[in-house]
Formats: structure tokens, sequence, C-alpha cells
């Protein structure tokens, strides 16, 4: 058993001060009671810590690498996908494994517990599969082991080029898979996840529905009958013009009408909806995985996040393509892009609670739900996946309650997450993570092997 005194703490049922909280051996929250000054560590502010519902590290690597206009001088989500299939087409095992390991690592710092990894880089280049079909998932399960993350793994499924069902291109055949062989790649990744934790969780992702067909959808589905099940849906323009020619509807109405679309789902991006495809999804019970900073930077388009709240809608925040891993930018990021839609200010904020509270909640609440994972809040029976704040930080000094919040996400430039636990594991401590110096040498070496290949 650990225990922690907190100065103040956010519960489920509001702030409560001076607080002991006892963690189990099995990672979990034991029991909340008063401070009795026995404790075994302080912390000033202590927060549940969210999971990261949506990851593709290999993409760390290329963060500041596709800041330029194409050769016609036009740029756009399409002309980035090409680059990205041209810089994974020179990515090892062991370079996977490396960047995944890094971006954890930043994960943790920043405050995320957990992260469920939207995970299609399955094959060598040039499509062959690896001896181990699971080889890549593999990877990845070490570098949550190596870091102590909380890993929701999320094999995708990954049929056609498109939603016409055209064959795979070049730059896609790394990540291809007939529902035959996905189901044992899958069965096979989740044997990978048992050296792990107990709260490691395995899901399922059917890519998008440019990307499987009706069958394949079925049967990607039936491999996690429980959940969690998330998939890319309307992110681009493009993408809901080839839906409807394709099928005859948009992709998160279609969804709608012909998968049994609940709580159990995650619809990642979700940017392009018309009002009764957003009042519709917030109905469902289904999560909105929203990744604002990856977004904005691809150009996909706002969130109708006011209308989606307001319809009693649950959304969660990833890093996606993890330009930037800052868990506090990416719900700034949603906030002020309402704020530019709506031309108003505290556009997500209910009358109880300010807006940096609502998004901080629904990070918790959302999160813990797409990845299938016990957390969600200081509880008792709950993972202990808990952030530590530094409230002598001159921004937070002084402040209280849903203030503490707001300064963090809206006024700081730096981190102020001094520590974090996930399921018990206390990865960072004073701010660094504890394998820090290990996994940056290793990341380090891995990019500059990259540059020369690249």
């Amino acid at each position: 058993m650990k225990s922690l005194r907190a100065d103040r703490v956010l519960t489920p049922d509001g702030w409560r001060d001076n607080i002991r909280l006892d963690i189990g051996a099995d990672g979990r929250i034991a029991a909340l009671s008063p401070a009795d000054g026995g404790e075994d560590r302080h912390v000033a502010v202590l927060l549940p810590a969210p999971a990261n519902l949506h990851s593709h590290t290999f993409q760390r690597a290329m963060a500041g690498m596709t800041e330029r206009r194409g050769p016609d001088g036009r740029d756009s989500f399409w002309t980035w996908r090409q680059l990205m299939f041209r810089f994974l087409d020179h990515l090892t095992p062991e370079d996977v494994e490396a960047i995944a390991a890094f971006a954890f690592m930043e994960m943790l710092e920043a405050g995320y517990g957990a992260v469920a990894e939207f995970h299609y880089l399955h094959h060598q280049p040039g499509g062959a599969p690896f001896g181990d079909l699971a080889e890549m998932s593999t990877r990845i399960a070490a570098a949550a082991a190596a870091t102590g993350i909380g890993l929701t793994l999320l094999p995708v499924l990954y049929q056609h080029g498109g939603c016409d069902g055209r064959p795979l291109s070049p730059g896609q055949i790394r990540f291809g898979n007939d529902p035959e062989r996905f189901a044992r790649l899958h069965g096979a990744a989740g044997k990978t996840l048992a050296a792990l934790p107990a709260d490691s969780r395995l899901g399922v992702a059917p890519h998008s529905l440019r990307a499987v067909d009706r069958a394949g959808l079925i049967a990607a589905i039936g491999l996690a009958p429980g959940g969690p099940i998330h998939i890319h849906a309307a992110e681009q323009v493009a993408e809901v013009e080839d839906m409807i020619a394709a099928l005859g509807g948009r992709p998160v109405e279609w969804l709608l009408a012909n998968a049994a679309v609940d709580a159990r789902w995650c619809l990642v991006h979700a940017t392009q909806m018309i009002p009764a495809e957003t009042i519709a999804l917030a109905r469902s019970g289904a999560v909105a995985g929203l990744c604002p900073l990856t977004e904005a930077s691809l150009g996909d388009g706002v969130f109708d996040g006011a209308r989606f709240v307001e319809s009693g809608g649950r959304f969660g925040f990833g890093t996606d393509s993890n330009i930037s891993i800052s868990l506090a930018a990416e719900l700034r990021q949603l906030e002020y892009a309402q704020r530019l839609h709506e031309r108003g200010r505290a556009v997500l904020a209910d009358a109880d609670r300010s807006t940096g509270r609502v998004l901080f909640d629904a990070a918790v609440a959302g999160g813990a739900q797409a990845a299938g994972r016990g957390a969600g809040g200081i509880a008792p029976g709950a993972w202990a996946d808990l952030i530590g704040l530094d409230a002598s930080a001159v921004d937070l000094e002084g402040k209280r309650g849903d203030d503490l919040l707001d300064a963090w996400i809206f006024a700081m430039t730096g981190n102020p997450v001094a520590d974090l636990w996930s399921a018990g594991r206390h990865v960072v401590a004073s701010g660094r993570h504890f394998a820090r110096d290990a996994v940056t040498a290793r990341y380090r070496a891995t990019s500059a092997r990259l540059r020369d290949r690249l």
C-alpha cells in the first residue's frame, strides 16, 4: 500500500481539501480519507490523469518535417498523407519501438496516464508480413513496458485504398490485411499484452469507411464485442463527398444507421458533420475523439463542440500525429476554435463549471471510456491514474478550485505536472520521467539514422 497526502483533490464530487489517498498493490485507488500526516508522499494538487484516446506514435518522428508547400504551390491533408507514407516506408521495428517509447514518455510528462494506440503499421516495406504477424504490435507493447504507460492497443484493419474499393497504394501496403489475416494478427497482438500490467486492454479499429468495406467492418467489430472500437470518421470534406458517392450517405450518418454505435465506440475527429449528425452522435453514447492540434495542423475543420455538448455528447482528447504532445494545449485549442467559430468566449463552460473544468472533466471521462479503462476519476476502485501539480508555479500560486485548471490550460507556458502515476506506477517525479535519459538517447540515435535514410 502506498499513500499520498494532497492539499487539494479533484474528485467526481468536486474539490476536496487535505485528503489521504491510498493506492493498493493492484494499482487501484483503495481509499480516500482525511489526511493524518503519516502518508508516504505529499502533493499540492492531485488530479485524475486522462487517457490519450488517439495516437499514431510513429508520426512523432515526423514533427516539423511537413511545413512546406507542395510543388504545385498547394498543401492539404492529402498531400501531407503522401509525405507520411514516404516517411513510414523507412521505419524498422526497432525504430518504431524507440519512437513510441519517446512519445509515451512525453505523454506521461504532459499529464496523460494512458494511451489508446491506433496501430496500423503492421508489415514490412513492400507489404510482406513479418514472420510474427504481431511484430509491430509487440514493439508498441515493449515501448509501453519501458515507460510504464497504461496501454489500450487498437490493431487497425485496413483493406482498401479508398471507399470505392480500389487496391492499396504503395504507401498503404504496410497497413493492409484481409479480414481473415487481420483476425490472426489481432489474436497475436492480444498475446503480446500478457507481459504488460493488468491495466492493459485490447480493442479494435476498423480504420475508416474509406479503408474497410461492410463485411470487414462487421468482422472487425466481432473481434472486440465488448469494445473499445475506434474508427476515423468524417475528417475531411473530400472523404464525406466520396462516402456519399460510394455508400449514399455521410460517414457518421451511415455508421449510425448501419452499425450498433454505442458507448463501446470512439469516432475520431468527426469534424465534418451536419447538425443532425452531431445531435445523433451525441445521443448514441459514443465518444467523439478530438485531436485539436492535429486537426488544426491538417486543416481538418472545427468540431461542432457547442451543439455536441448541448446535446449531451461525450468527448475526449488525443494527440494523433503527436506534432506537439501537450495535454493543456489540446484542451485550449478546442475551446479557442469554438470561440473563433462562435465569435464568443467561454463557449464550453456551463453554469457550474469553468471552461477549463468542463474540458478537463471531459478529457478524464471520455478518455477512460474510449480506452476501455477503469479510471475516469479519483474514487475507490478506479485505476490510480493521477497527476500531481506543482502549485508553486507562478500562474498557479494562490489559485483554488476550477481557477487552477483554467490557469494551467489558458495561462501557463510551462508544464506544472510534477508527478504522474499510471495505475499506481509512479513514472514521473519532479517533472521528469524515470527513464528519460535512456529513452531520449535511443530516440536521438533513431532520428539520426532516419535522417541518413531519408
